[in-house]
């Protein structure tokens, strides 16, 4: 399974221990899902990740974000963004999260905000699920 994971998820990944997103992450740390990115997506994680309130939620320091954001960045597939359709979706900010899914040949994009997806992401075949549908689809 190849997925480009919205920061909503990854952020949600990073606050709670026990959710469906942080079972994601940890299976793209174990290679059992991969996971494609761009730079300016990993910049977006970065920035989110290290806003005052997201590290009080999750309990981490700026140099323990870094940790997370180095230990992704050597995981992570980095896609190349040769097509851009823009604009696609009404959230320009969600444009370089469906490029990702799209020019790295993604299977699904996760994340929370399903509605900002669902009208584009299908016309290029890729799904859009929320982290426990993405984990239910890949139950035995």
């Amino acid at each position: 399974m190849r997925i480009a994971l919205d920061t909503d998820a990854f952020i949600a990944a990073t606050r709670s221990a026990t959710g469906a997103s942080r079972e994601i992450l940890l299976m793209i740390e174990r290679g059992e899902i991969e996971a494609v990115m761009t730079v300016p997506m990993l910049i977006e994680y970065e920035a989110v990740l290290k806003r005052p309130a997201h590290l009080a939620a999750a309990h981490l320091t700026v140099e323990q974000a870094d940790n997370i954001i180095k230990t992704l960045a050597g995981v992570l597939v980095r896609v190349a963004v040769r097509f851009s359709w823009r604009p696609q979706l009404a959230d320009a900010n969600d444009e370089m999260i469906l490029e990702a899914a799209v020019n790295g040949h993604a299977d699904a994009i996760v994340t929370f905000n399903t509605r900002h997806y669902t009208e584009a992401a299908p016309h290029f075949g890729v799904a859009v699920l929320k982290p426990g549908e993405l984990l239910r689809s890949m139950q035995p």
